[in-house]
């Protein structure tokens, strides 16, 4: 591809954010911006960004320094220009859409996208005669631009009528106030959706959210954007869809159709209403603040200007647009007076800004040296951060260090997310910390009933089995039942996969949950001292699709390999209706023996103080939590195709589906060598619950949570999901899938085997004597976990 030389044009934040991702790509040479502003000029790396003292509107200075200077890519920042032919001069023309509201809704109207019902004038007193008529909520707007001023929405008739005096009659916005739209208030939720476009094909960036009015609480007079922040919260992938294929595609299609092909930026304003999203505004350019707040959030190998030329060449449908699975703010600091006649030529005075927070100038000049104010929106501070809180405390810190007489910025930047105070930060509001009840799944409700049916499971004893539940699996003694006093006896346990099956469906990736649920039946059976022998599972459907079925039965083959056991059968039950298409259920049993002579475990009669506790790694979340991990990756905006925050080179999907580790092989060389007292699987209910169902009453487990190095996939959920480190520990494993309980002095031999099979061992803690009314499982130093996610804030 040839080299680039770029000419952006414009002075504000949205041209300077334009300027600075160019800059970053390999393929471009230099970046010229006019006029630019006092912020815009620098260097990236080896490109330089320099500004040109041409004005916006002077577009035959613009044609005539494009060809001086080679430029071959052209970016318009602002309306203005665009509207009045720049981009006629330069190529062709649709920016109709942004520059007549009348010209905008007719469109939609014949076109049948989703907007607002309207009716237009062009003589005062026909309009006023039509408010007097309507007894609905309405807005008032300017047909022509108006720097982002001339859409008034009045609370009253007599409201109503002043906005029309002011549009039509004092000639507030000279002739853009030629005709008015007066269309119906629409209530709902705000997005912006920016979108790349050839003509032909379209690229949605994520849905942002703006803040209009000058004053908190989005009080005073619109402005031309105070903040924003994305994506926006009311967005679901689902809702995105549907915007781009009733909504964005169309438009595009139908100014193709109508011959005006679209190549460019679409800014689409949308109110996400009870009968679906409907269309506010076009604008035909990125907006300002959004540009700020979505630029920052592109992956490092997404390359702008790859895809600005994409969309000039019309091959846009090969490139795909990646982004960070972030959130992203940006804060408006405003000159004294605006959005009204505002004061000009006062110093600005920047001090260190964090460096993790872009600066982004727009109403600024250099005099001297010294930067000044020069327009109503001055200046801007963007963060990312992996939760929204995150986002916008690093951006409130980038606009505090900045300072100039009169300076105003918004206090409640994505105060519409954050409607819950918390009381000791002010930025700690908004999202509730996740946890696993709030997802759907109640751990205490399972123990509840848990407890309730002992009595009733109980009453089916027999000799041979006390049938006593609670334990990780049941146990029947086949000497005691008659059948031999050199019998052994019998472990069984039962369990499926969970929601991890939900991730299997939306990546149609089958071969791994067979492995899970091999595992989280054997590995039941091992913590008792038994020797998985034999597995059946069930595998239940509504309509069988042989080849995903088989695949399927294939994990469970590769996991009874690892776990030395034989698949003897099972059940394949077909029942239309009973799920939907593509989805399944899976359950296995898997059975084992404790021969005679050998103690079954947990030994709790030989534990004592100071017995050491050891730790075997995990693989990953194994096969529990799913339901709240689901929950986290849908409010941070994130698809299963994206990147794993916590590793980048995999897709997220594939990082969570890692199969549940299987833990036989090397177990058994350590159980044959009576050294273990007790072993506790580490699954639902996490440490703190599992580790108590080995132990007497009299001991508790004392754990060093610093003596292993929580992964990193724990520690983004901790942060994503703002999940307390109490339901952190008993929900997930935290990178811990097995603790045994040995002797100390077998502490070194145990760790050598274990080793030699391959496992990582840690020395995790002791147990301790209990006092009465203690928990049975402390915890000690979860600060590091807190520490660790940190990271991800």
């Amino acid at each position: 591809m040839e080299r680039l030389r770029i000419l952006v044009v414009g002075n504000g934040g949205r041209e300077h954010a334009f300027a600075w991702r160019l800059a970053l790509s390999p393929m471009v040479d230099f970046v010229h911006v006019a006029p630019g502003n006092g912020g815009t000029e620098s260097y990236i790396g080896q490109c330089s960004i320099k500004n040109i003292d041409i004005k916006v509107d002077d577009f035959h200075a613009l044609v005539g320094h494009t060809a001086k200077h080679e430029i071959n890519l052209v970016v318009p920042g602002p309306e203005a220009p665009l509207v009045a032919g720049l981009q006629n001069l330069l190529q062709n023309d649709a920016a109709r859409l942004e520059g007549s509201k009348v010209f905008a809704k007719d469109f939609m109207q014949r076109n049948e996208i989703p907007t607002a019902e309207y009716r237009t004038f062009n003589d005062f007193t026909e309009a006023k005669e039509y408010v007097h008529t309507i007894d609905h909520d309405i807005v008032v707007k300017a047909d022509g631009l108006a720097a982002g001023k001339g859409v008034l929405i009045p609370a009253s008739k007599v409201e109503a009528y002043r906005a029309l005096e002011e549009i039509m009659l004092e000639r507030e916005f000279g002739d853009a106030g030629n005709k008015v739209v007066i269309e119906e208030l629409l209530e709902g939720d705000e997005l912006s959706v920016l979108t790349f476009c050839d003509g032909y094909t379209i690229r949605s960036l994520p849905p942002a959210q703006d803040h209009k009015r000058i004053n908190d609480g989005d009080q005073g007079p619109n402005t031309g954007g105070m903040g924003c922040y994305a994506p926006a919260n009311p967005a679901s992938r689902e809702l995105l869809a549907e915007i781009d294929k009733t909504i964005i595609q169309p438009t595009i299609d139908a100014m193709r159709r109508e011959r005006v092909p679209f190549v460019g930026i679409l800014f689409t304003g949308l109110m996400i209403t009870k009968s679906g999203p409907k269309v506010l505004e076009y604008n035909v350019r990125g907006g300002d603040p959004e540009t700020q707040t979505l630029l920052p959030l592109l992956n490092a190998d997404t390359d702008l200007a790859e895809v600005m030329v994409a969309c000039t060449d019309h091959w846009l449908d090969a490139v795909d647009i990646k982004m960070q699975p972030l959130f992203s703010a940006t804060v408006v600091a405003s000159a004294e007076g605006y959005p009204g006649p505002y004061k000009k030529n006062r110093p600005i005075h920047l001090e260190n800004h964090p460096p993790d927070v872009l600066i982004f100038h727009a109403g600024t000049a250099k005099n001297n040296q010294q930067l000044i104010t020069t327009g109503g929106r001055v200046i801007a501070a963007s963060s990312t951060g992996v939760t929204l809180e995150a986002a916008v405390e690093r951006a409130y810190q980038g606009i505090r260090s900045i300072e100039f007489e009169g300076m105003h910025f918004r206090q409640d930047i994505g105060h519409r997310v954050f409607k819950v105070q918390a009381a000791e930060s002010s930025f700690s509001q908004g999202l509730e910390p996740l946890t696993y009840a709030a997802s759907g799944v109640s751990i205490d409700a399972g123990n509840a009933l848990v407890s309730q049916i002992k009595p009733l499971v109980r009453a089916t004893a027999r000799p041979g089995a006390d049938a006593v539940i609670g334990g990780f699996g049941g146990a029947f003694s086949l000497s005691q039942a008659g059948f031999g006093e050199n019998s052994p006896t019998i472990i069984s346990a039962i369990d499926g996969v969970g929601t991890k099956l939900k991730v299997a469906y939306a990546l149609n990736k089958h071969d791994t949950v067979g492995i899970d649920l091999v595992a989280m039946n054997v590995n039941d059976l091992l913590v008792q001292g038994a020797e998985p022998l034999v597995f059946l599972d069930c595998f239940s459907c509504s309509k069988i699709d042989i080849e995903m079925t088989a695949t399927v039965i294939r994990g469970i083959r590769d996991g009874c390999k690892l776990a030395n056991c034989t698949l003897v059968g099972g059940e394949t039950a077909e029942m239309a209706g009973m799920y939907q298409k593509g989805e399944y259920d899976l359950v296995g049993v898997s059975i084992g023996a404790v021969p005679v002579g050998r103690t079954i475990l947990p030994d709790t009669g030989s534990m004592v103080e100071g017995d050491v506790l050891v730790g075997l790694t995990s693989s990953g979340v194994h096969s529990n939590g799913f339901s709240l991990i689901r929950k986290i990756i849908d409010r941070c905006h994130l698809s299963l195709e994206d990147p794993a925050p916590w590793r980048p080179d995999q897709n997220l999907g594939l990082s969570i589906l890692e199969p549940t580790k299987i833990y036989v092989r090397s177990l058994l060389k350590i159980i044959e060598g009576n050294f273990i007292k007790g072993m506790s699987h580490i699954t639902g209910g996490g440490l703190v619950e599992n580790v108590p169902r080995m132990l007497p009453e009299h001991l508790a487990a004392e754990i060093d949570v610093t003596s292993w190095q929580i992964p990193p996939i724990f520690a983004w959920l901790l942060a994503a999901g703002n999940i307390s480190v109490g339901e952190m520990s008993r929900v997930f494993n935290n990178g811990i899938g097995m603790v045994l309980v040995i002797p100390a002095d077998a502490t070194k031999e145990v760790t050598k085997v274990l080793q030699a099979e391959g496992e990582t061992v840690h020395v995790i803690g002791k147990l301790v004597r209990r006092q009465m009314g203690d928990v049975q499982c402390m915890l000690n130093n979860t600060k590091a976990w807190e520490d660790a996610s940190a990271v991800w804030q």
